[in-house]
């Protein structure tokens, strides 16, 4: 009896299951293989350079000690630095008002040319990319073109304004309009972008959503406040912290401009950064990182804001 069942208990796997796993352990390895890449940039050239900017802004670097290595741990002075400059405070409201009014000029006239364009007009397509010009050019011919345009002496701008019988402005070497006119320039280069995501949004809105309102009696401003822009709320969303995180980090523009100043009228962040670790004969390493680290935090607290706020409006 003992021997009948001994024989009915299978001595082997089922068919099929031993060759499954080999199978599913060539599959595991084909998955990292294609994620190989992605991780390896992401430690690369994220991962890495947060870690040597954090380093450099604990330690006392100079130019030697940069090359050798040997930088003795300084904690958090290089912040206390930064903080304690009479520097810090003008830098950061200037880096506040840069930010914010150009993200909302950025939206608010990409928002209105994303819903003129979304007519579907004839020659509305040619527009469009010629709209999209200063997003493609690069940034240092943008900024010398509008260096150009705001020069005090032979500048366009002034020019035109002197046909109006307005007196020419100082745009770039006064310190109550050099900070204007970078966030100028800045809204000119931000507008294709903000148009070109909205309108995409714009798209993806049912037409039968207009019919409906249209029927009910709504006007075109109320289909656009009640139908327009909350449907495209998400796509504003994530335009606008682009354009935060996009614009917090701005230094080619202003440096090519204005260089921070005149007396330091329109520094901010990025460039008072680039100031501390390049703009002198005895460079300060540490100092520099700790600024950049800063917008990194700032980057970071509205990054984390978004999605508290995209949370809430998904519950």
């Amino acid at each position: 009896m003992a021997n009948d069942v001994m024989t009915r208990v299978p001595t082997s796997a089922p068919a099929g299951v031993g060759a499954r796993a080999p199978k599913r352990r060539r599959g595991n390895w084909a998955a990292w293989a294609f994620l190989a890449p992605i991780v390896i940039y992401l430690l690369a050239f994220y991962a890495y350079p947060l870690y040597r900017n954090l380093d450099l802004s604990l330690r006392n670097y100079t130019v030697r000690s940069f090359v050798q290595g040997d930088a003795p741990f300084s904690g958090f002075d290089n912040y206390m630095t930064v903080f304690k400059d009479p520097a810090f405070g003008p830098a950061f409201l200037h880096t506040l008002g840069f930010t914010f009014v150009s993200i909302a000029f950025q939206f608010v006239i990409g928002l209105a040319l994303a819903v003129f364009f979304a007519q579907n007009f004839k020659l509305s397509a040619t527009l469009r990319a010629l709209f999209l010009v200063p997003w493609l050019l690069p940034l240092i011919v943008s900024a010398s073109t509008w260096s150009w345009m705001l020069n005090s002496d032979s500048g366009i701008v002034n020019h035109a304004l002197g046909l109006i019988g307005i007196d020419p402005v100082n745009w770039l070497t006064s310190p109550d309009w050099a900070l204007t006119s970078v966030i100028i320039a800045n809204i000119w280069i931000g507008i294709p972008f903000n148009l070109v995501v909205l309108y995409s949004g714009l798209q993806a809105i049912p037409g039968e959503v207009y019919e409906a309102a249209a029927i009910d009696g709504a006007n075109g401003w109320q289909r656009f406040w009640q139908v327009t822009f909350p449907l495209l709320r998400p796509v504003s969303a994530i335009t606008l912290l682009l354009g935060l995180v996009y614009t917090l980090k701005v230094f080619d523009l202003i440096w090519i401009m204005t260089k921070g100043g005149p007396a330091d009228a329109s520094t901010t962040f990025a460039t008072w950064s680039y100031r501390f670790s390049f703009g002198s004969l005895l460079p300060e390493f540490g100092p520099g990182a700790a600024v950049g680290n800063l917008l990194i935090v700032m980057a970071l607290f509205f990054g984390l804001l978004y999605i508290r706020l995209q949370k809430r409006l998904d519950s």
